[in-house]
């Protein structure tokens, strides 16, 4: 059984069709789903989500690229939200460089705040980091993130940045697109100790081989797994296992 520690249920793609979305998952033997806010309203959508259905479990948080306008008012909604029994997680959150929807400064600000949030409660995060490295981990070990722990999902970065954030007690996750070809990710899974690495599949993007550029969706997690399986030299079955355990672990599923 797997668990799709990151999926965003609530996106337009898959608009009236959430139930068919759920169950396909269920019969390709995911047990659980966590589905991701990036704002306040797609946070509420997730945990409506996962009130509607007993697999679904969802983190809140507000994306590095949907900042500008925000204040602490908005960090006080999202607080509010985490109180929610389904909340498994503060997320996504991170730091963005490569769109600059938002300033640096609005980024770092937000991220830091929603790290400390998360240590308030003692929840994980999730976090998104599009070529911001070097800051990313600063504010990372500056705020403490090892004491709630968390994922760096759809990981980018090079050998010596997966090394640093891992010493953090952090997980790493990664999606369809370690399956296309001509890669770089396969020497950067090698060096993931099985023990941290969690599934996801960023649904509704990102699809693994063989639906490259069609909607991605959480039964297809199945075949980023065999990858990963395939380079750790594991079964998949295996794999499923221990990764399930991660996950459950990480975000506290009992389920």
């Amino acid at each position: 059984m797997f668990i799709d520690t990151h999926c965003h249920l609530h996106a337009q793609e898959f608009a009236d069709e959430t139930e068919k979305i759920v169950q396909r998952a269920i019969q390709n033997h995911v047990r659980t789903l966590i589905t991701i806010g990036t704002d306040y309203n797609s946070s509420v959508k997730s945990l409506q989500l996962a009130d509607q259905f007993a697999v679904v479990y969802a983190a809140v948080g507000l994306h590095p690229n949907d900042l500008n306008d925000l204040n602490e008012s908005d960090l006080d909604k999202i607080k509010t939200l985490a109180g929610h029994k389904k909340t498994v997680a503060i997320g996504e959150i991170g730091l963005d460089y490569y769109r600059h929807y938002s300033t640096k400064e609005k980024q770092h600000d937000f991220f830091r705040k929603q790290i400390q949030l998360a240590r308030q409660l003692k929840i994980p995060v999730i976090v998104h980091n599009r070529d911001a490295h070097d800051d990313l981990y600063s504010i990372l070990t500056e705020e403490k993130v090892q004491e709630v722990s968390g994922v760096l999902h759809s990981f980018s970065g090079d050998e010596d940045f997966l090394k640093a954030v891992l010493k953090l007690n952090l997980y790493i996750s990664f999606t369809g697109a370690i399956t296309y070809k001509n890669t770089s990710y396969y020497k950067l899974i090698d060096r993931v100790p099985v023990e941290q690495i969690l599934l996801e599949t960023d649904s509704p993007y990102l699809a693994p081989v063989p639906f490259r550029g069609k909607r991605n969706e959480p039964a297809y997690i199945k075949y980023t797994a065999a990858t990963i399986a395939r380079i750790k030299n594991i079964s998949i079955e295996n794999l499923a296992e221990i990764t399930t355990e991660n996950a459950r672990s990480l975000f506290r599923i009992t389920a």
